[in-house]
């Protein structure tokens, strides 16, 4: 099979360079375009990033060489790449008018930015949840007079280490009612250099800005439906959380107590649960993607588990691995969730939406 030339918009960043190493010897996709800030066009792409490589691994030879473009001028992708991986990192309006601007050139755009998460006809995917979101793409290009273009993306990383488990509960039919979420969050989350190391070492920082206000509301636009070509987002569950910053490298932890919206006896006892979340699988699965985890829900029964270090390599960093499953003494149930937050969470994550797209056609005619 001929690969699918793709492009990747903020390759020198820490997520850039992660799609570039993931992408490495894909069986579907190619990278044959990298563009970044202007500083960095110009030079090729070994040398704009040799002083600051994060990813402990040689640079991809395939594109060691590609020289860096200017991620501003989106008519350099034209005739380069069929479509485009964004990792920008650069101010909301400035990436919305930006990746629209690839879009109306006829290159779809599957992002990592947080920019389009609440434009209402832009699918914010998790694929083994809301799959369905990408009938809205066709009124996305209908509202816009795109032809080809297209702008996908992923939600905040933090929610994609409780999201699976809480669909899949919702799905086998215990719809939940409120959440208290707190999450620990890796130092990747924060970028490159991110939050200094005198402040973070021997030190948990107890606020990341906007967090929280994702954490609660992104849930509901990914358990929401399309209507009348936008989506329309769930009535709930109602989410309280905390987010905190914690100095380990990789590896989103999330502490959730939930409450569900069932009469006492028509809740699930904790076999009933764990049954539900081991037994979960969906659309990726079906399809085989190529990263798509075997078990999207792996449970940990050590009363130490999950561990960032131990656990974020599970299923390719591609899992959701649950501990503590145990009675909560002011809600229902409550568990501790672990995610790679820079594969799940960034990078693999867009991959897996990018594989979901071409399996379902959206890349057939460009």
């Amino acid at each position: 099979m001929e690969k699918i030339k793709v492009g990747v918009l903020g390759a020198t960043g820490m997520v850039g360079q992660r799609y570039i190493k993931l992408l490495e010897n894909h069986p579907w996709f190619e990278v044959t375009y990298v563009a970044a800030s202007p500083r960095s066009a110009g030079k090729k792409y070994k040398d704009a990033v040799s002083s600051r490589w994060l990813i402990g691994s040689d640079i991809p030879a395939d594109v060691a060489d590609l020289i860096v473009e200017d991620a501003n001028d989106e008519k350099k992708a034209v005739g380069k790449c069929k479509f485009v991986f964004s990792a920008l990192e650069m101010g909301k309006d400035e990436i919305k008018a930006l990746e629209a601007a690839y879009a109306a050139e006829g290159i779809p755009v599957v992002s990592n930015a947080s920019a389009n998460r609440w434009t209402e006809d832009v699918p914010m995917l998790i694929p083994e949840i809301n799959f369905s979101h990408l009938d809205v793409i066709a009124d996305q290009k209908k509202h816009n007079g795109w032809d080809k273009g297209f702008i996908a993306v992923k939600p905040n990383c933090s929610l994609q280490t409780y999201m699976m488990p809480i669909f899949a509960l919702q799905q086998a039919g215990y719809p939940i009612k409120r959440m208290i979420v707190t999450t620990l969050q890796a130092t990747s989350g924060a970028g490159y250099p991110g939050v200094a190391s005198f402040d973070m070492i021997d030190n948990i920082v107890p606020y990341i800005g906007g967090e929280e206000e994702k954490t609660e509301k992104e849930c509901l636009k990914i358990l929401g439906s399309v209507k009348d070509g936008k989506i329309e987002n769930a009535a709930g569950p109602i989410v309280s959380s905390t987010c905190t910053r914690v100095p380990v490298i990789d590896g989103h932890t999330a502490c959730v107590s939930l409450e569900f919206d069932l009469p006492e006896d028509k809740k699930p006892s904790l076999e009933e649960i764990e049954k539900v979340w081991t037994a979960f699988t969906s659309l990726p699965q079906e399809l085989e993607l190529p990263s798509a985890p075997v078990h999207p829900i792996v449970v940990r029964h050590e009363e130490n588990r999950p561990q960032p270090r131990r656990d974020r390599e599970t299923e390719k960093g591609m899992a959701c691995v649950i501990g503590r499953l145990r009675p909560c003494n002011v809600f229902d149930v409550k568990f501790v969730a672990l995610s790679h937050n820079t594969k799940r969470g960034a990078a693999m994550g867009g991959i897996l939406n990018a594989e979901l797209l071409k399996a379902k056609g959206f890349f057939d005619n460009l």
